[in-house]
């Protein structure tokens, strides 16, 4: 059984969600540039389809609340889009900062003045309309939780083209310590003028997502696709030290929980080899979260970095099962001890069954919900935070397996709350259908159909499925289902 104040809802994002009606183009993010780049478009790293066609949040955000609500959900976590508030450069607003010779950004504090210049550079119509968007959430009651960075960056921040190119820019995004101090001063202005209205805040959305896609699986169609092992470290590191400065900064102007929002995903190995998975959990799970909870900075601990964290917000889809590599390899001082082992988690055939025998969704993701019982029981162990589910979802444009996956995660939460897990929230991806990125529209991770462009929303059968679990505050009168006609449930498969 749910606790009655648990957080039931749904997660969506600024890029994926805003564009679709007419006057709301964002046309100042690397994400804008970069899907429309015809070097992307010719080698297919593209899909062709483009935001400005899509679910159209901007305009319609109250009948897609209204969907939310008729549901019974009481959360939304929603994004803000940098690249909208600040479409020009930050750099005029001073703040104090202290960077050392190794580009360790140790404290970076920003006053008054300061957000006052910063208010001078700012889109105050973006602003004032995002404000309008969430206070329609508080009037109908909603908890809202904003994230502040969902893969996107301003595009003077960041010019992926030209990263991808290998042209000498000093926009390069995550790799340049810069945008730490930027991205802090965003933040921190974010949070004075809308912290009356927020109830949560998350400063970033997977960050290792943005870093292992963009500088080593480049193929994943993320920018930059530019394959550097150094510059995925260098980008995780400055995420990691931009979240702690924003935490810092923020916490000046809010008492609400700030946290960060991660994906993770249960390792699993064929073969017994503790050293191998550990090694595996490391590159998927800690590295990021330990430098912001320990200050463990790939072995030099930092003061500055550790306990900048008062919630964990848990993305979960599927598993990951790895085998040792017959030979380690390493990349610019980063040792490989494993690999990707196809046929099961993320690397199965879409809309089929995984060797395991599970269904797989339309990305080719195999169904695998004790794998988030397993994520939270270990990041009970190893934090002991307060978590939240805000991202779990699947891609099925038919609707045929949502149903079943959402008992079946749901199941795995409520599993862990009986054994004494602090999770207190799940949010499910998505309400509506949305751009999954590099794959355009033809990913459908709603709820709810959403016709292209921001035509109209027709809930399928899961909404209402998600609308009655919601009543009932408990999975149990649904638990036949995990069975059949799909086994989605392993009961040996608790792996430690």
């Amino acid at each position: 059984m749910f606790p009655k104040d648990f957080l039931f809802g749904c997660s969506m994002s600024g890029f994926q969600f805003e564009m679709g009606a007419n006057g709301d183009p964002d046309e100042r993010s690397d994400w804008y540039i970069w899907v429309r780049a015809p070097v992307n478009l010719i080698s297919g790293t593209v899909s062709g389809d483009l935001p400005e066609h899509g679910t159209g949040y901007w305009k319609n955000f109250s009948r897609i609340h209204d969907l939310a609500e008729l549901a019974g959900m009481n959360t939304l976590r929603v994004g803000i889009e940098w690249s909208r508030v600040f479409p020009y450069p930050t750099f005029e607003a001073p703040v104090k900062v202290i960077i050392d010779e190794d580009n360790r950004v140790t404290s970076m504090d920003i006053d008054i003045s300061g957000l006052k210049e910063m208010e001078k550079l700012a889109n105050l119509e973006a602003l004032e309309h995002y404000r309008e968007i969430l206070l329609d959430l508080k009037k109908r009651g909603f908890t809202v939780i904003v994230d502040l960075s969902h893969f996107t960056l301003p595009i003077w921040i960041h010019d992926p083209i030209a990263v991808n190119r290998g042209e000498k820019t000093d926009a390069t995004g995550w790799v340049n310590v810069r945008t730490v101090v930027e991205f802090a001063k965003y933040a921190t202005f974010m949070a004075w003028k809308l912290d009356d209205i927020v109830d949560m805040w998350s400063t970033m959305n997977e960050p290792q997502i943005v870093s292992q896609l963009g500088y080593l699986t480049t193929r994943a169609g993320f920018p930059p696709a530019y394959f550097s092992p150094r510059m995925y470290i260098h980008s995780l590191i400055n995420q990691a030290q931009a979240h702690a400065r924003a935490y810092d900064a923020m916490k000046k102007f809010t008492r609400k929980p700030v946290g960060v929002i991660y994906s993770f995903t249960w390792i699993d190995l064929l073969e017994d080899n503790k050293e191998v998975k550990e090694s595996a959990e490391r590159f998927h799970n800690w590295e990021f979260m330990d430098m912001i909870t320990e200050g463990n900075v790939y072995g030099t601990f930092r003061d500055d970095m550790k306990h900048r964290l008062d919630f964990i917000g848990v993305n979960y889809y599927t598993r990951t099962v790895i085998k040792p590599l017959q030979t380690p390899f390493d990349m610019d001082g980063y040792t490989m001890t494993w690999q990707v082992l196809p046929g099961y988690g993320y690397s199965s055939s879409p809309q089929g069954i995984a060797l395991s025998g599970r269904p797989t969704s339309d990305m080719g993701w195999e169904i695998y919900p004790e794998g988030l019982y397993g994520v939270l029981s270990k990041l009970q162990r190893r934090y002991n935070l307060p978590m939240i589910v805000t991202e779990n979802g699947i891609a099925d444009h038919r609707d045929a397996l949502r149903p079943y996956f959402l008992i079946a995660h749901l199941h795995a939460v409520e599993k862990a709350l009986e054994d004494g897990i602090d999770v207190r929230g799940y949010l499910h991806w998505s309400l509506v259908d949305n751009y999954e990125w590099a794959q355009g529209f033809k990913m459908r991770f709603g709820l709810v159909h959403a016709e292209f462009p921001a035509r109209s929303y027709t809930p399928r059968p899961s909404y209402y499925l998600y609308q009655k679990l919601i009543a009932e505050r408990s999975v149990e009168p649904f638990l036949p289902l995990i069975k059949y006609p799909y086994d989605m449930w392993g009961d040996n498969l608790f792996l430690t």
